[in-house]
């Protein structure tokens, strides 16, 4: 089912300046800082990506030493401090998701390099990878003065350990949203700024630790591909309803189908299937542009009925449609992995109750953006129940 757009191509750019855009500030910006969450800087080339996905793998070795793959624009050194970073979640014993919160933080604070410090007398002495000047922090995480020497904080080691150790001691860290959690720790003057990096973690500990970011912590162990509806990834996705794929992604009998069909009874709830911001959620006018979305429609009628888009980081967008009445989330709410966001029904272009799911990317909401939500899940460790 494919949305009456308002435009032939409603696209929001990534990769942009903060001010370019008022009129994306003013329509999706709740509080100060908040455009952050949208926004990345990253030159990360998605084939890049894709080529580095690994089976997912239960026992998650990481190599500190020797051929250290390369990601994008992140080179064999700073791919070596992530590995670092994720080996000692390992040995401590924190859950992969803590390592994709971790690996995002130093992405934001260094760009994964071990920075001295300018103004930190000494620190250019100690083995680094760049020179910062952001008041007294140095390493990895920019850390200051009160998380130890400036040796110590230069050590990618503690300096990791030091992250976890607090991460640990924040009540509910596993289910925030990574940009809270990461902001917990660091109290940075940019706290919307660690969302954007979450896609790209998930990459890199993916690469690094054989898919790690795919797991999900079911009775204290992780477990490969499992995440659905409250249980969330490592990655932070999660599928958003059980259920089989039925009908699938632009078919040859439905060239124009933009998501996939998953079956479940009336009233299911439906859960974001990942922390974001909510673009949309409204009654989609029919082909008779009639918004009649309280009601079971029909094959034929067209619109996608009551229905969800939501932004998240990485410039993806999610979409819900068929919804059995007005969605639980506006426009502009940020809304967490897992939260339930409207019920199954068969309002709009529906033979019958199901949720149709969609994925757009280059936060593009037109057709030209969708691409096919069954190997996007996989990927993140929710694959669509059915579609494996």
């Amino acid at each position: 089912m494919s949305i009456k757009e308002e435009s032939p191509r409603r696209r929001i750019r990534t990769g942009v300046a903060l001010g370019v855009s008022a009129a994306l500030a003013s329509i999706l910006c709740c509080g100060g800082g908040t455009v952050a969450f949208f926004l990345t800087t990253l030159s990360v080339d998605r084939q890049d990506l894709t080529a580095t996905e690994a089976n997912c793998e239960e026992d998650h070795q990481v190599r500190l030493s020797g051929n250290i793959p390369r990601l994008g624009s992140y080179g064999q050194t700073q791919m070596r401090n992530a590995a670092v970073i994720i080996k000692v979640g390992q040995d401590m014993r924190v859950p992969p998701r803590g390592w994709v919160i971790a690996v995002a933080t130093a992405m934001q604070e260094s760009a994964l390099r071990n920075l001295s410090n300018s103004t930190v007398a000494g620190s250019r002495g100690i083995p680094n990878e760049g020179v910062g000047s952001d008041h007294d922090s140095v390493g990895l995480f920019q850390q200051r003065a009160g998380w130890g020497s400036v040796a110590q904080r230069m050590s990618p080691d503690y300096a990791a350990r030091k992250f976890y150790e607090k991460l640990l001691k924040v009540d509910g860290w596993e289910r925030m949203p990574l940009t809270r959690a990461a902001q917990k720790v660091q109290i940075s003057a940019y706290p919307d700024a660690y969302a954007k990096h979450e896609d790209i973690a998930s990459q890199i500990v993916n690469a690094l630790a054989g898919g790690a970011a795919r797991t999900v912590q079911i009775a204290d162990r992780p477990v490969c591909d499992r995440a659905s509806a409250r249980a969330i990834a490592a990655s932070g996705w999660t599928a958003p309803i059980d259920g089989g794929v039925g009908s699938g992604f632009r078919t040859a009998s439905r060239p124009r189908h933009n998501g996939v069909d998953i079956g479940a009874r009336k009233r299911t709830e439906i859960h974001a299937a990942a922390t974001g911001r909510v673009l949309v959620a409204r009654c989609d006018p029919d082909h008779n542009g009639n918004r009649t979305c309280d009601v079971d429609g029909f094959p034929g009628k067209g619109g996608c009925g009551w229905f969800v888009d939501i932004l998240h980081a990485g410039g993806y967008i999610s979409r819900y449609c068929h919804m059995i009445e007005k969605p639980r989330v506006v426009p502009g709410q940020l809304v967490k992995a897992g939260e339930v966001i409207g019920l199954v029904g068969s309002s709009g272009n529906s033979s019958g109750p199901h949720l149709h799911f969609e994925v757009h990317v280059d936060s593009d909401r037109s057709f030209a953006g969708g691409i096919n939500p069954v190997p996007f899940m996989r990927q993140r460790g929710a694959p669509l129940n059915g579609s494996a």
